[in-house]
């Protein structure tokens, strides 16, 4: 039984032993070694590198006459990334928010040593995921796993493109599961992993010892920047769910409560002679939501949201965040110290239609919908038809937008919209967001 255990570690330390020791033998006591080489010679093809490149306006330049020069336009390296084929036929690949955020120009570099100009399809700023396609023949994607089945313990391996170098691997286990709160992105559910994630590494693979996709890498936890042994990856469950909204819709249309709550607390849970501490107290139920049909009522705590235990608001809003409109969730509630179980349907986000030149005439042509979210950071006005002989269009104004400031205030409804219209008479300075970016647009006749 020693000598059992005394190969086996041998054997263990030969497999995390670097691909520099070129020297090792090909087999020990007539075993083979293990090695990851047969998957990751299927793997690798089917990660990319991407560069992206922004165009920039120089500053005007007075000449030898005193004249100016016309604005030249330059084309500046932006950031270099990631990015995972999902789809051989189609030419999808996932790849991270961050990775192509502000880009005018995506380009994905193969395995191979092609090169090709990449188009975005869509992008969600606030789970970090991307979708981005090339025209391309021959090309590998990769079989994707059930990241739901993951244990912590199982082994791992990243592939990317760290620091500009290409394609490199480093392995690992699974650190952690569900990972919340870390202040990375809006709704977090990571994989943690102690595989080396470094700078240039986001949108790449997390697969497992099958080859399958797991997870996509995006984000690092180092004091430094770089690899400590604390890297986290997007469950490829989530990554999906994310892209099939952004190719169906153009955005992600995340479900609806319809409740606003406060953690519960030691004191509330005094006062009003509750069995628990953990939890969320319903303090307002909106009208006609998917909360007041599955019958939840004012001061019920909630609990459980689809098996899973919800200590705060801030967790019941992250978990709710990750689900699409129209998904069926279980909740678990206590009402006077009765456990209940419900289920209910995510409502899908809902616009109230305004008529923009009820706000202002140089809106003229313009339909405007308020959300009906009851997170005031999340509402917003939104551009749901615009003609294109409008004042507003020429000004750069486009359907799909969402106004979510009047010069210096934030706005979330049209009331506020039409308050703040009636002092200007020339122009309209509207903060929209446009592909998760916020910018200023005058529109001026």
């Amino acid at each position: 039984m020693k000598k059992t255990l005394f190969s086996f570690t041998i054997l263990l330390n030969l497999f995390f032993v670097s691909h520099s020791s070129a020297t090792l033998p090909a087999e020990v006591d007539g075993q083979a070694l293990p090695s990851l080489a047969p998957m990751l010679e299927k793997a690798n093809p089917a990660v990319v590198n991407i560069s992206t490149t922004e165009i920039v306006d120089t500053r005007y330049r007075r000449d030898f006459f005193g004249l100016f020069e016309a604005p030249r336009r330059e084309l500046r390296p932006s950031s270099l990334g990631s990015g995972v084929i999902i789809d051989a036929a189609k030419g999808l690949i996932l790849t991270n928010h961050h990775v192509i955020q502000g880009a005018d120009a995506i380009k994905v570099s193969l395995e191979d040593g092609r090169e090709f100009d990449a188009k975005l399809l869509g992008s969600d700023k606030e789970t970090d995921v991307a979708v981005i396609k090339i025209e391309a023949q021959g090309l590998v994607a990769l079989p994707t796993g059930d990241s739901d089945t993951l244990r912590v313990g199982d082994f791992v391996v990243a592939i990317g493109n760290p620091f500009s170098l290409g394609n490199s691997v480093t392995s690992g286990i699974v650190s952690a599961k569900g990972r919340q709160g870390l202040g990375i992105e809006r709704y977090e559910d990571f994989i943690q992993t102690d595989a080396a994630i470094n700078p240039g590494n986001s949108g790449g693979a997390l697969v497992n010892l099958r080859g399958e996709l797991i997870g996509v890498n995006t984000a690092i936890l180092g004091p430094s920047g770089g690899n400590v042994g604390i890297g986290f990856a997007i469950p490829i469950k989530l990554a999906l769910n994310v892209m099939d909204q952004l190719l169906e819709y153009g955005e992600v249309r995340r479900g609806l409560l319809g409740v606003r709550g406060e953690d519960v607390t030691p004191r509330i849970a005094k006062a009003l002679d509750l069995s628990t501490d953990k939890g969320v107290i319903v303090t307002r139920v909106t009208e006609n939501s998917a909360a007041e049909k599955a019958g939840i009522m004012q001061y019920d705590v909630i609990t459980h949201l689809d098996g899973k235990r919800i200590r705060s608001n801030s967790e019941l809003m992250n978990q709710l965040g990750l689900l699409s409109a129209n998904r069926k969730v279980k909740l678990v509630l206590i009402r006077e110290n009765r456990k209940i179980e419900l289920t209910t349907s995510l409502d899908q986000p809902r616009y109230k239609k305004f008529d923009g030149e009820d706000a202002h005439w140089l809106l003229k042509g313009v339909s405007i919908g308020e959300s009906s979210n009851l997170e005031e950071d999340l509402s917003h006005l939104k551009v749901m038809q615009i003609d294109n002989n409008s004042f507003a269009y020429e000004s750069g104004l486009r359907k799909g937008d969402k106004i979510i400031g009047f010069d210096r205030y934030r706005i979330v409804n049209f009331n506020q919209l039409t308050r703040l219209s009636a002092r200007m008479r020339r122009g309209l300075p509207l903060v929209i967001e446009r592909n998760d970016e916020s910018r200023l647009l005058i529109i001026q006749r």
